[in-house]
């Protein structure tokens, strides 16, 4: 029974309260969701007004389909269509067909070297020049022997002209009966004899010279020439150092410098086995370095190398390039297409 008397008391409302609540102001209810619904419609109607006032656009006549049940052409013109190089694709590397390392033909000293990394050089100019004082000193004994074989052919000249008269007045006094048999015999022998020494004189004389034509191509082989017209692409030696035609190990060089001729160019290529047969000699190329790949070269197939790689499977491809032109240098990589008609 109290409980209850208890709950009735804390729910009524004394006239002191109603009075505060009454003098309160009014609360103000969330905005929240009127908010939202305006600000849709307002965005709707504008929506529909511009759909409405806006043209519609037209589809382009080249993606409609044609009708199937009347099956006329389309009335707008195809765009056109660019050709472009498509086929077999390989990649390779520009080489050299013509490339030389310059050595010289003897062994010797550089002396001094004429050229640099890449200097054109005209065929037979010189390059290098090795050490010739000793080649120089053998030559002049050749030379210095030849003179000496000539003096002692004019000196058994002399001796022979000389038996020679002995042999006349031997005669005349044998004829005359003032000289014996015997005394023209030994002046006849003599002026033999000395024919002959006359006849190995020259023959050593010829000799000599020869020596000295050989010594003469010994010394001008210390001057190492250019053996094609090219560009020095690698100095490999310098002046002190020994160079031989033939490695002989420590610090032997074997060449002077390395000389490409830049008009032998081309790419090789390596092509798979499987697609070698999409390949023939004569065939048009398109190639493109990886240096320049805006640059499309022509070119066409000038071999197929008649053997295959058993490690990679491929088949080597030569290609010669329609144009020669400075930017195209020897290892630089390249890119060709095989146009197949």
């Amino acid at each position: 029974m109290n409980d209850k008397r208890e709950l009735l008391r804390s729910l009524r409302i004394e006239p002191d309260q109603r009075r505060d609540e009454a003098s309160a102001p009014p609360r103000r209810r969330p905005l929240t969701l009127v908010s939202v619904l305006l600000l849709l419609l307002v965005g709707g109607g504008a929506y529909m007004l511009g759909r409405a006032s806006a043209p519609e656009p037209a589809a382009p006549l080249a993606s409609r389909p044609s009708s199937p049940t009347t099956g006329a052409p389309a009335s707008a013109p195809s765009a056109p269509v660019v050709t472009r190089a498509s086929g077999l694709i390989a990649s390779g590397y520009v080489v050299a067909r013509r490339t030389a390392t310059v050595s010289a033909e003897i062994t010797g000293r550089v002396q001094d070297v004429l050229v640099d990394d890449g200097m054109v050089v005209r065929q037979g100019q010189e390059v290098a020049r090795l050490d010739d004082r000793l080649a120089r000193i053998d030559l002049d004994l050749a030379k210095a022997r030849v003179a000496s074989a000539a003096a002692q052919i004019d000196a058994l000249n002399a001796d022979l002209k000389d038996a020679e008269r002995i042999v006349q007045r031997t005669s005349s006094l044998s004829r005359a009966a003032n000289a014996s048999e015997a005394d023209l015999t030994r002046s006849q022998a003599r002026a033999e004899t000395l024919r002959a020494q006359i006849r190995g004189a020259k023959a050593d004389l010829e000799v000599v010279r020869i020596s000295v034509d050989r010594q003469a191509e010994t010394l001008d082989r210390h001057i190492i020439r250019a053996p094609f017209d090219g560009v020095v692409i690698d100095k490999n030696a310098q002046p002190g150092e020994i160079i031989s035609p033939m490695s002989s190990g420590g610090f032997t060089r074997t060449g002077v410098c390395t000389l490409v001729d830049m008009n032998s160019l081309e790419v090789e290529v390596d092509v798979n086995e499987a697609n070698i047969g999409r390949v023939r000699p004569g065939q048009p190329v398109e190639a493109v370095l990886d240096a320049y790949p805006d640059w499309k070269i022509k070119a066409s197939v000038i071999a197929i190398i008649p053997t295959a790689n058993r490690d990679k499977a491929t088949i080597k491809v030569r290609i010669g390039l329609a144009e020669k032109d400075p930017r195209v240098l020897p290892e630089m990589g390249a890119k060709v297409t095989f146009i197949e008609s």
